[in-house]
């Protein structure tokens, strides 16, 4: 699984490794997978309610977010037929677990603030978490399609619920940040030619992988609420230009009757 890829639903996919085999395990213990990972969420959530006393809406939003995680990894699991959920998803699972903890928190944070320093702990580890189970997919060769889409998506929610955070204290300006991302998926269903494959750039994964880290900066209240805003405008400018990018090479993709000697000037033009 590589850093996130806000852009696209089909690039941050790694399909080298995929398993070609689909009967080395039972379903049976893939899905328990799912639903030890729902319980580790039930009980970070417990731990937190109990540490800070959360409020309603922290608690909802968590049991939300492990109920929903939960069912929809599980259809996952299920449609893929996948033999066994490998340690790369296991890392993905436990990010997600923080992620569910994260969003408690800051559900919880329209009522009273949270311990920054806990909010800020949890988005750290979970960051730093992003990049290890892309480098055990690979070294393990379990890399697939379903376990790229989970880790893709849940760095997309990271981002969306640091910005709804930030947003609290800057402005609503600052959920375009997290939300660009869906409004590309939703204008894809619609736009049929910005589902096309997009070629690998490390400017745009080091894009991505810049939004939880600059977003977190803005929210861990260690800046003036300036430079919090210059930290926040920077991460969206960096997100318009590469989502820009793409969107205009996909439209020129789209105009140009596909080719070898076009795909190989419309990769050097980039």
């Amino acid at each position: 699984m590589a850093l996130i890829n806000l852009n696209h639903t089909d690039d941050a996919y790694d399909t080298d490794d995929v398993y070609d085999t689909y009967d080395a395990c039972p379903a049976r213990s893939v899905q328990q997978e799912t639903a030890v990972g729902a319980g580790a969420q039930l009980l970070l959530l417990a731990l937190l309610g109990t540490a800070i006393g959360m409020g309603t809406a922290g608690w909802l939003t968590g049991l939300a977010f492990a109920f929903a995680s939960w069912a929809v990894l599980s259809r996952a699991l299920h449609r893929s037929r996948l033999p066994v959920f490998g340690p790369a998803n296991r890392v993905t699972l436990g990010r997600a677990t923080l992620v569910g903890a994260v969003t408690a928190l800051v559900a919880d944070s329209f009522r009273d603030a949270p311990p920054v320093s806990l909010l800020v702990g949890l988005t750290a580890v979970a960051l730093v978490l992003d990049g290890v189970d892309g480098k055990v997919a690979r070294r393990t060769g379990t890399s697939t399609p379903l376990g790229a889409r989970f880790d893709m998506e849940v760095d997309a929610f990271l981002i969306l619920v640091l910005s709804v955070y930030v947003a609290m204290d800057l402005g609503p300006w600052v959920l375009l940040i997290g939300a660009m991302r869906y409004v590309f998926v939703a204008a894809a269903r619609v736009c049929p030619w910005l589902t096309a494959p997009l070629p690998p750039s490390t400017a745009r994964k080091t894009v991505a992988a810049l939004q939880g880290v600059l977003l977190l900066l803005a929210g861990a209240d260690l800046l003036p609420r300036e430079a919090n805003a210059g930290v926040a405008a920077m991460a969206l400018g960096l997100l318009v230009w590469s989502f820009g990018r793409d969107v205009r090479w996909l439209w020129r993709r789209s105009r140009v009757p596909a080719t070898p000697a076009t795909a190989v000037r419309e990769l050097l033009a980039r």
